[in-house]
């Protein structure tokens, strides 16, 4: 019975963006649900964008307006997810002078 509710479940999507000479934190820039979760993810990898993927986190996050900030007790764990997207941003700047 726990894969027919994860098959019903509806897919969400947020998008954080994060500016440190604009922004006093991430922010969401783009927010979805189902047909619209699957286009944010699109567009992000269609963008080399790095995708996480943290089911808890998203559905927080969509409950925030385009445009507002995360709140606070949010830093900890998009800290986390932000080291990672600049990992993959470091890993893809080496491949990139391999070549």
């Amino acid at each position: 019975m726990a894969d027919n509710k994860q098959k019903d479940k509806v897919k969400t999507a947020v998008a954080l963006g994060y500016d440190p000479n604009e922004d006093g934190a991430p922010k969401v820039i783009a927010s979805g649900k189902g047909a619209l979760a699957e286009k944010i993810i699109e567009q992000a990898k269609e963008n080399k964008i790095p995708v996480h993927q943290d089911d808890k986190l998203a559905d927080t996050l969509s409950h925030l307006e385009i445009g507002e900030m995360i709140p606070p007790e949010l830093y900890e764990v998009v800290a986390e997810i932000l080291v990672f997207v600049d990992a993959m941003d470091k890993i893809k700047a080496k491949d990139k002078t391999r070549r």
